[in-house]
């Protein structure tokens, strides 16, 4: 079997430097908040460019705190509207309701599978206060569109960057830097991944870091004194050091994905298959390599009786789930199309140039 992503082998790439890593953390009888949080806050600000970065528990919380803070910054207040790419995880929407703001869902393009910048300007009313792009599937949503909106308008952009380390904007800025907020990911399977749970928020927005942190402390700037309701939203040590081994090989672990992916655009021959257009290799760091098939289902199958784990992101889109209940009745048809032909093949550092063309091989004889 081909996995999907096996996170034993690509923990096994860097198994000495995680054991040494973890073992200075235990040995050192300091567990959170201390200076391993910090080198891999210098660290990551460094590589995205930025001026800050606050580490927190998780994706969805590094998000959640961006729209709190501005919201206890006066720069907007529950009700306002951020627009935000429908196809997208649902934990990016999940950040703007929590905080009672509105998302309004703006259609892909079937082509990049980014929101489709030519639509955004007709949803913006004197309510929407943020545009947020997601970077997914490691592919760039940034335009220099998008960016001339959010000046015309006055708009925050807010990059959610939890699958896209490493990627880089046509002028080579880093995801991460090219808005006025970023949130990130180290969930175990993404391109700079923790052993567990763990996130960040990049900015170069001195007050907005000092709110982040400071909501993420249980709404606490200094000990035992509380200025706002806060969380306890940390990054501990052991993942901030094992984050800080990763880091260190995050260019040539993505450099091993485009790897992978060059097999797949050469060599996937299936008229059954689409794939996204291909984008300069600066500007797609191949978190997922998605392909599309209106017989998802039956390919999927195919794949997995011929030995290839494949992964379906994501079978029910966010307007369609239970959750959100009062936009079932919403017709979003690319969006719609895409959540239901996508299929994701297997990629990562630790995927073997044989097993790629092994895959090319099966997929095109998909009948």
């Amino acid at each position: 079997m081909i996995p999907f992503l096996s996170l034993k082998d690509v923990t096994a790439l860097y198994e000495a430097e995680i054991n040494e890593a973890v073992a200075r953390v235990v040995k050192s009888g300091w567990y959170l908040q201390g200076p391993e949080n910090e080198e891999f806050e210098k660290n990551y600000s460094q590589f995205i460019g930025t001026k800050h970065t606050i580490g927190c528990a998780n994706g969805l919380d590094a998000l959640i705190w961006i729209f709190r803070a501005y919201i206890e910054m006066g720069v907007m207040k529950p009700g306002d509207e951020v627009i935000v790419p429908a196809n997208t995880y649902i934990a990016t929407i999940l950040a703007i309701t929590e905080n009672g703001l509105v998302p309004v869902l703006v259609e892909p393009s079937i082509d990049t599978l980014q929101i489709d910048d030519s639509l955004i300007e007709e949803a913006i009313t004197p309510r929407t206060r943020a545009i947020t792009i997601v970077h997914l599937y490691g592919r760039l949503a940034w335009t220099e569109k998008i960016a001339h909106l959010c000046k015309k308008h006055n708009l925050k952009l807010i990059e959610d960057n939890a699958q896209a380390h490493g990627c880089q904007a046509p002028d080579g800025r880093v995801t991460g830097s090219l808005g006025d907020a970023a949130g990130h990911s180290f969930y175990p399977g993404k391109n700079l991944g923790a052993l567990g749970d763990g996130g960040a928020v990049t900015t170069n927005d001195s007050e907005l870091a000092q709110m982040v942190r400071t909501l993420a402390n249980y709404g606490s700037s200094r000990k035992y004194v509380f200025d706002y309701t806060g969380r306890n939203s940390r990054l501990d040590e052991i993942q901030a050091a094992v984050l800080n081994v990763k880091l260190r090989h995050l260019v040539d672990a993505n450099n091993a994905r485009k790897a992978i992916a060059a097999r797949y655009i050469k060599g996937i021959k299936n008229p059954f298959i689409a794939m996204p257009v291909t984008m300069p290799v600066e500007q797609n760091v191949f978190h997922q390599f998605p392909v599309l098939c209106e017989r998802r289902d039956e390919l999927q199958a195919y794949l997995q009786e011929n030995g290839v784990q494949t992964i379906i992101h994501y079978p029910i889109p966010p307007h369609k789930q239970e959750c959100y209940k009062e936009w079932n009745g919403m017709s979003l048809p690319i969006t719609e199309a895409i959540h239901a032909r996508e299929l994701s093949l297997p990629i990562g550092p630790a995927i073997s140039i044989e097993d790629a063309d092994k895959v090319v091989e099966i997929i095109n004889n998909f009948k």
